[in-house]
């Protein structure tokens, strides 16, 4: 049979299935560690691109900013001065001040300056930064705010509008009279000279009274000699290009407006047509399938005359701006193409570094976590078999113990167990044997004696009658104390605790056992008290507590010899002498040996390995002890020197004041402390 059980063993463990990769252990582990490892790189990954990029960014935005200051003071250059001659000290200013190379050349790359001086080598890119033409301005580097309207012509660039000093310092007078009138009469307002020298009002608030803005405002300045010249001039390039078109010619005004008979219309990309007929035809009044045919027809002419005018006026300050502007020049800054922002673009190289590095370093976890989750579960998978094995009823082997780690303290602890689950099992066994031997004895006694009367072999006498008695007197205490032990197991154990004076208590104990004692040749004897106060009060069930006293007395009379002595005495503990009340029982018998000593309150457990009645009972009597000392809140001790004797000590809590008595207890509610219940003696 021994030889089957190992082929058993090994069947029933092929027999169970193996735990899935994505349930185990090893495989959470796994998840885990890819999980963190590819968050760790995409997060490493995603803060790289973003810093990187604001970096970028922010230099881009610098650089911007940079080249716009340049591209404008450039462009504000060529739209006042009608050739290049002279830009070398702007453009060298530029470049002392940026710390960048700024470089120009004419459309066919001629070059016009160079910041880096004559001696530069250095080959221009192929592509400039931007094209310096005040009648095409780079909405890019300069906003479309700053411009004239849509044709895109610098405002600066004004040509023959530009006003003599004898005509701006007649408009400026008239101007400073009118913004004086404005103060006057507390509207805020300014005087500021425009590009062509002619001077306007700006108002500092824009919420202003229009009477009072009308009336001093009254006297406008008209058109000047120079700025009636040069709008001739213009009416009539505009005037050329409409009727090339096969439009109606149109008079312009000073600010480059014309009339339509119902307002005015710019030249600076704006279509009020639309608003002007929507206002004439308000959609709540002509709804859209009510609206006069002939006037969508109308509107439709107006706005392709308006674009028409507006196109041809363009064209018309272009051709009369061309030579009083410079010739278009191409800027280079740096040799770079400053004017374009490109965002953060990932190279296929790049893209594939990223992606290569990122399978290392998830290949390296991935293995990382392999090695160290195979070298982590293998003491589980040792534990699981082990306790498995267990479970069947099979020796287990101990299982290693690792270094000092989580696992290595679990295997220790479980081998502790193991050790623990095997001498309790050793236990169970003689406790289960120790008990059919001990109900067996007197029942076998029982049933002799009466088999005997009944078949008239013994005479049912007083002297019969006493036997049956004492070995069902037997037997009964027997029961009663597997029976107590059963009751304080599961806590329900009940008790009645009350002061009880501890040297009353010994005395009647030592005088139930003094007959026995006599028999025996041994001197049972009370401590006598101190005198003075009475002696210690402890608060206990005293039925329960006699009991226990009595078993250590009625246990210490059988192992002490004839002539010996066994001494009961009491005396206060702890701090105060009132925290406890210590009772003692010593005897001068032959002593436990050291080796036995942490077995003594075992159940079933004897010195005398023997069954002999007369050097030992049941084996359940110091169990009981402890049980019943550990109910009421105290503990039970023994100190043995071996051919000496031994000094069993029960420590009991001292009795409180007499209000603070409940007057019944169960072993939980006996067992709590002021802080509640202990947990320990809950779970007797």
């Amino acid at each position: 049979m021994r030889r089957r059980e190992p082929e058993r063993r090994r069947r029933r463990e092929r027999g169970r299935p193996r735990l899935p990769l994505r349930r185990s252990l090893l495989g959470r582990l796994l998840i885990v560690s890819v999980l963190v490892a590819s968050c760790a790189v995409a997060a490493t990954a995603w803060l790289a691109v973003q810093t990187t990029s604001g970096a970028i960014r922010q230099e881009q935005g610098q650089d911007l900013s940079s080249d716009a200051k340049i591209y404008n003071t450039l462009l504000g250059y060529a739209a006042t001065h009608p050739r290049w001659e002279d830009v070398e000290d702007t453009a060298r200013e530029l470049a002392r001040t940026s710390q960048r190379r700024i470089v120009l050349t004419t459309e066919d790359r001629r070059p016009l300056f160079d910041s880096a001086g004559a001696s530069s080598v250095a080959p221009l890119p192929a592509q400039a930064s931007a094209v310096v033409d005040p009648l095409s301005v780079d909405t890019v580097l300069v906003p479309e705010a700053m411009t004239a309207g849509s044709d895109r012509i610098d405002p600066r660039a004004v040509g023959p509008f530009l006003l003599p000093a004898n005509e701006r310092t007649e408009l400026r007078a008239i101007t400073e009279k009118q913004v004086a009138c404005l103060n006057s009469v507390g509207v805020a307002a300014d005087v500021v000279d425009g590009p062509s020298g002619r001077p306007r009002i700006d108002f500092v608030r824009g919420d202003t009274d229009r009477d009072l803005e009308f009336k001093c405002v009254a006297q406008n300045s008209g058109a000047t000699l120079t700025e009636k010249k040069a709008l001739d001039e213009l009416n009539t390039l505009a005037d050329a290009c409409l009727k090339r078109q096969g439009h109606k010619g149109a008079t312009l005004n000073l600010d480059l407006s014309w009339d339509r008979g119902y307002g005015q219309i710019t030249a600076a990309g704006k279509q009020p047509a639309e608003k002007q007929s929507a206002e004439k035809y308000p959609a709540e009044k002509y709804p859209a399938e009510k609206y006069p045919a002939e006037k969508k027809a109308a509107a439709a002419v107006e706005r392709g005359e308006d674009r028409a005018i507006a196109s041809c006026v363009g064209s018309a300050r272009r051709e009369q701006l061309t030579d009083h502007v410079a010739a278009p020049a191409l800027l280079f800054i740096d040799g770079t193409g400053a004017v374009s922002v490109p965002g953060f673009d990932l190279s296929p190289s790049n893209t594939a570094r990223i992606v290569g590095v990122t399978a290392l370093v998830l290949a390296l976890t991935v293995g990382v976590s392999v090695i160290a989750g195979a070298r982590l579960v293998r003491p589980l998978h040792a534990l699981t078999g082990a306790a498995q094995r267990m479970r069947d009823g099979l020796d287990s082997a101990p299982v290693p113990v690792g270094p000092d780690n989580e696992i290595g303290r679990l295997a220790a602890a479980f081998n502790d167990m193991a050790v623990h689950r095997a001498r309790l099992e050793e236990q169970r066994k003689v406790m289960v044997s120790d008990v059919a031997h001990e109900l067996r004895t007197p029942l076998s006694n029982i049933r002799g004696w009466l088999e005997a009367a009944q078949d008239g072999l013994a005479d049912p006498d007083p002297a019969f009658v006493s036997s049956l008695l004492e070995e069902a007197v037997q037997l009964q205490h027997i029961i009663d104390d597997l029976q107590d032990l059963g009751a304080a197991d599961v806590g329900a154990l009940r008790l009645h605790p009350e002061p009880v004076y501890a040297d009353e208590l010994l005395g009647q104990v030592a005088a139930a056992y003094q007959g026995p004692a006599e028999t025996a040749g041994v001197t049972l004897t009370v401590a006598a008290p101190k005198p003075g106060p009475p002696g210690p009060t402890l608060y206990a069930d005293p039925v329960r507590l006699r009991q226990a006293v009595s078993n250590l007395v009625s246990n210490a009379v059988r192992h002490t010899p004839s002539g010996g002595r066994v001494t009961l005495r009491s005396y206060r503990t702890g701090p105060g002498h009132g925290d406890e009340v210590a009772l003692e029982v010593s005897d001068t018998g032959a002593g436990i040996p050291a080796d036995d000593i942490p077995h003594v309150f075992d159940r079933f457990w004897r010195a005398e390995k023997s069954r002999n009645r007369s050097t030992g009972g049941s084996g359940l009597g110091l169990a009981i002890v402890l049980k019943l000392a550990e109910a009421q809140g105290g503990t039970a001790s023994v100190v043995s020197t071996e051919g000496k004797g031994s000094v069993f000590t029960l420590r009991l809590p001292a009795a409180p004041a007499p209000a603070e008595a409940p007057a019944t207890a169960t072993v939980a509610e006996a067992a709590a402390g002021p802080d509640g219940p202990d947990p320990i003696n809950m779970t007797l």
